[in-house]
């Protein structure tokens, strides 16, 4: 988690962007076969890395952020950016593109 908290702090994300970090894919079943790369299923869960401030209401001030660093998400099947940073790959979303917040 060092590695995060070191992209963490050296991009800080504008407005309503959200910087994830994707959760690794299985690469065996539970019966212990390994799966093929082509066959793995893209996740759609992922952890919070940094935040924006939130969006701007129209007098000017900030709308706050309804996730925050280190919370869970689901993720739509397509959209956000990719990023890579020192070998890590993130994503970045709006926060109105996050599905849900898990628990």
């Amino acid at each position: 988690m060092s590695a995060v908290s070191a992209v963490a702090k050296k991009i800080l994300p504008l407005f309503d962007r959200v910087l994830i970090q994707r959760s690794a894919a299985e690469t065996k079943t539970k019966g212990g076969l390994l799966i093929p790369e082509k066959a793995q299923t893209k996740v759609k869960e992922g952890v919070v890395v940094a935040v924006g401030p939130g969006a701007r209401a129209e007098s000017g001030s900030f709308i706050p952020m309804s996730v925050s660093v280190g919370d869970k998400v689901l993720l739509p099947d397509f959209g956000g950016g990719k990023l890579e940073v020192e070998g890590e790959e993130f994503q970045i979303f709006r926060e109105t593109d996050i599905v849900a917040k898990l628990d």
